[in-house]
């Protein structure tokens, strides 16, 4: 799986909530920094290209598709941020969110529980 860049990416997002859509679709779900149509129509090929995304082809439209699921991306890129920011360390992931004062104790003390009964969050 390709590395998308951040605008690749917030297409991503857009087309696994609408889960099929046309350029315009696209453009009009874009809040904020719209790109011109064409330059929009380039980075879903690239998408495409990458293998993120198919289509069905109507005449000379296309509605496009995602190929990837959100959650393969997410645990995709996950792993890769773990790997390469947390030296492969789930601790280690934690211990910075608790540091920046992103985690409470009730969610850590949820995480163990959840850990102890061996339950998927």
């Amino acid at each position: 799986m390709q590395k998308l860049t951040n605008k690749e990416e917030e297409i991503m997002h857009i087309l696994w909530q609408l889960e099929k859509a046309f350029v315009k679709d696209v453009l009009a779900a874009i809040t904020h920094d719209k790109p011109h149509y064409n330059t929009l129509s380039t980075i879903i090929r690239n998408l495409e290209d990458k293998g993120y995304v198919s289509y069905n082809a109507y005449g000379k439209t296309h509605q496009y598709y995602p190929i990837v699921s959100k959650e393969a991306y997410k645990k995709k890129f996950m792993n890769t941020a773990i790997e390469n920011y947390f030296n492969n360390s789930y601790k280690n992931v934690v211990s910075f969110f608790a540091k920046e004062e992103k985690i409470s104790i009730e969610e850590l003390k949820e995480i163990i529980h959840l850990i102890e009964n061996k339950k998927e969050l």
